[in-house]
């Protein structure tokens, strides 16, 4: 089922948009200057935004894994929050920042998404590394910073490999972001893609721009698999399951600029709220100035919190049976692991665009079917859930459902009696991740939401592209709102999160 519901809503479009593009002009855009132009720009600012995220990464990972220090929680919950915001009120929050945007807005912003990938990815095999080899060192003679050059950076870096791979994946598929702090100067692939198919209708010059990052994503991804084989290998070789302490000496400067990057997270988000007002509270039960909205604001937080619902329930039934298969998948597991990735990798653009291409083919047009919004948020959402569950089932002793087997037990009563109970945590762990995720996806859902139907990230987005002082202070209000309802979901997935999830 997860397979055929892959290969009708993500393959298929996909490969037409490729189909497309070689039909078109792919010859003509792979030479084209401006192309290139688009490429690098893609990449550097990619590859400066994945530096910056682990630089200001590598303290939080210390702290989280190596320091026993009162607040552990509230900082895992405040380090989360930026990866589940929503796009648009990152968008929004850097532009009250820095008004008059610019290449650095972008890749701070793009930073400022991506650091609790690197912290949770780091620190998850760090807490796990053995303290007795770093202390040996240091017996010896070896200075701090030396000890940990020679000792600890070397069995982290398959974890910081991992991280960054995923990192830039993200950072180079950026839409949101990049749309809205970027303007007519600064564009990626991905916004490319979105202007020649929206405002340009250059349908075959979109395409083959679409496989150009359909490349770079596919790599991308074959590096983040190896490098996360090589994390597993590392695992196996610690010994130590207790290594957190509380800092001595020079590990207060590192606990310090842990701290100092914690306030530089939250300060994007308290601007953001600052700038809400009650008029732009009570404005959502309008449709904006000069009826920017075909909806009031509160429609379309509604609109939001169904779809949103809808695309979680499909995806956590797509992601669980996905689990299982995969868990008993032999030598394939790894390859059927990575196909299930791509929609993580794809853009969410060139997803929603592939719908407009393709779904006109099946029975009813679902092109204009209110259905489509969840299914491609769930495309979206289903990776993450498999990324949740996976490592969960397999750290479930087989044997337990093997007992219950040989007691007669159906394969579905030993997933009731075995794994339900013992992987509870992290179902609703996913749950909750995959809604906050659907409820502020916005790259696909600006494809296909209806303008009588929009999402409030979709509202927020025309909001601020319209004129009027009022439709500002829509867009904030909304976006506090937006706020409230992830840190609210960031501090139950950590109320619920296991030690072997990898988010």
């Amino acid at each position: 089922m997860p397979l055929a519901f892959l290969t009708l809503f993500f393959a298929w479009p996909v490969v037409a948009i490729i189909g497309l593009g070689l039909r078109a002009r792919l010859v003509d855009t792979l030479t084209s200057a401006d192309t290139w132009s688009l490429v690098g720009f893609t990449l550097g600012q990619a590859a400066a935004s994945t530096v910056v995220a682990i630089v200001a990464g590598m303290p939080l990972a210390f702290l989280l894994a190596r320091c026993k220090l009162p607040g552990r929680g509230l900082v895992q919950a405040i380090v989360l929050v930026p990866f589940v915001l929503p796009a648009v009120v990152v968008g929004l929050a850097f532009r009250g920042l820095m008004p008059d945007g610019g290449v650095w807005s972008i890749i701070l912003a793009n930073a400022f998404f991506n650091v609790a990938v690197v912290a949770r990815t780091v620190s998850g095999l760090w807490a796990s590394i053995d303290r007795r080899a770093e202390d040996a060192a240091r017996a010896l003679g070896a200075t701090r910073l030396r000890a940990f050059t020679a000792v600890t950076l070397p069995a982290l870096t398959p974890a910081i490999g991992s991280a960054a791979a995923v990192v830039f994946l993200f950072c180079s598929t950026s839409f949101g972001v990049v749309l809205i702090l970027g303007g007519a100067e600064y564009r990626t692939l991905e916004t490319e893609i979105y202007l020649r198919t929206v405002q340009l209708f250059d349908l075959p010059g979109a395409a083959a721009l679409s496989i150009l990052q359909l490349a770079a994503v596919v790599t991308a991804l074959v590096i983040g698999a190896v490098a996360r084989k090589r994390r597993q290998a590392a695992l196996k070789l610690s010994g130590s399951k207790e290594t957190a302490r509380r800092p001595v000496g020079g590990e207060w400067f590192v606990v310090g600029a842990a701290y100092v990057v914690i306030a530089l997270l939250l300060t994007p988000i308290v601007n953001l709220i600052g700038q809400a007002s009650v008029e732009g509270f009570r404005a959502l039960s309008s449709t904006g100035h000069d009826n920017s909205l075909e909806v009031t604001g509160f429609r379309a937080a509604l609109n939001s919190m169904s779809t949103a619902t809808d695309a979680t329930v499909l995806a956590l039934v797509l992601g669980v049976l996905s689990s299982i298969a995969l868990m008993r998948l032999g030598k394939t597991a790894e390859l059927v692991d990575v196909a299930m990735m791509l929609p993580l990798g794809v853009s969410a653009v060139t997803v929603g665009f592939g719908y407009l291409i393709t779904l006109d083919a099946l029975p009813g047009d679902l092109r204009t079917s209110p259905l489509l919004v969840p299914l491609a948020q769930a495309i979206v959402v289903t990776p993450l859930i498999i990324r949740i569950l996976l490592p969960v089932l397999r750290s479930i002793d087989d044997r337990l459902r093997q007992a219950a087997g040989t007691l007669g037990a159906s394969p579905w009563r030993v997933w009731l009696e075995v794994d339900v109970p013992l992987a509870g945590r992290s179902l609703v762990t996913a749950a909750a991740f995959g809604y906050v995720v659907a409820l502020g996806e916005f790259g696909a859902t600006s494809f296909l939401a209806r303008p009588d139907a929009p999402t409030l990230p979709i509202a927020i987005g025309r909001l601020i592209s319209r004129p009027g002082e009022l439709n500002n202070q829509m867009a904030y209000a909304a976006c506090t709102l937006l706020v409230v309802v992830t840190v609210a979901v960031a501090v139950l997935i950590e109320r619920f999160r296991t030690t072997v999830e990898e988010f």
